[in-house]
């Protein structure tokens, strides 16, 4: 059995080929069992074998700027492009000495190994009504691109999403499995490549809804999403969880 999911839409999708740096938006994400094609592939490391990231924790080092750095696919390579307009592979030793001056600390640029690059799993969906809530919250425009899913819905109500937790979800060629609510840091108000910082986005959606803001997905069954694509509810039963 399949319903409509409140009318969600597709309206936007992004892939983000390296961790923590801006990524790109695409008319079509192909979907692995890993997660989207190219998404998070590559990561900034440091001598200690952290992960570069906007925030600190037990895997992440804090390092300034990475948002300011663009990332795209282009066939199998990926590109990083600089505030200066230049623009070099991830696996060129020019681009770690680039991104090392940038951050003001020595780093690296590696390919995804066995420990996977992703936060809390492989594929983020976010609504806009709970953008627009958080806007309203804080007095200012507010845009979905800060908090970095992989997958924009149009929805009319704010927090939708939320209820598609334990759920299955079809969405184009792609199945899924919604196994979490999205927890945010600090790096929602940085400053990015195509927007100034904009202190108080994280203490609105603390204020709003525990500092939580979309939701994470794992894949059952690979395909392609595209913009248009409608999500629907499989099944009266709950997705079997893996966390």
């Amino acid at each position: 059995m399949v319903s409509a999911a409140t009318a969600a839409t597709v309206v936007s999708l992004h892939r983000y080929p390296v961790k923590s740096v801006l990524g790109e938006r695409v008319d079509r994400l192909e979907v692995a069992p890993r997660g989207c094609v190219g998404d998070r592939s590559w990561a900034v490391t440091t001598g200690d074998g952290m992960l570069g990231s906007g925030k600190a924790g037990h895997r992440f080092t804090a390092l300034t700027g990475l948002q300011l750095v663009r990332a795209r696919l282009v066939e199998a390579t990926v590109l990083l492009r600089f505030p200066d307009g230049t623009e070099l592979p991830v696996d060129d030793p020019a681009a770690a000495r680039a991104l090392s001056a940038h951050v003001g600390r020595p780093v690296s640029l590696a390919p995804e190994t066995d420990s996977t690059h992703f936060d809390d799993g492989p594929v983020s969906l976010l609504g806009t009504a709970s953008v627009a809530a958080v806007a309203g919250e804080l007095g200012a425009e507010v845009s979905p691109t800060r908090f970095r899913a992989n997958v924009v819905l149009r929805t009319a109500e704010a927090w939708a999403e939320d209820a598609w937790e334990g759920r299955r979800l079809r969405l184009g060629g792609v199945l899924l499995d919604v196994v979490a609510t999205s927890p945010r840091c600090v790096m929602v108000d940085a400053a990015t490549a195509d927007a100034p910082a904009l202190p108080g986005v994280l203490r609105a959606v603390g204020r709003l809804h525990g500092a939580e803001l979309g939701i994470i997905a794992e894949v059952v069954e690979p395909g392609v999403i595209e913009v248009g694509d409608e999500v629907h509810l499989v099944g009266d039963g709950r997705a079997v969880l893996s966390r």
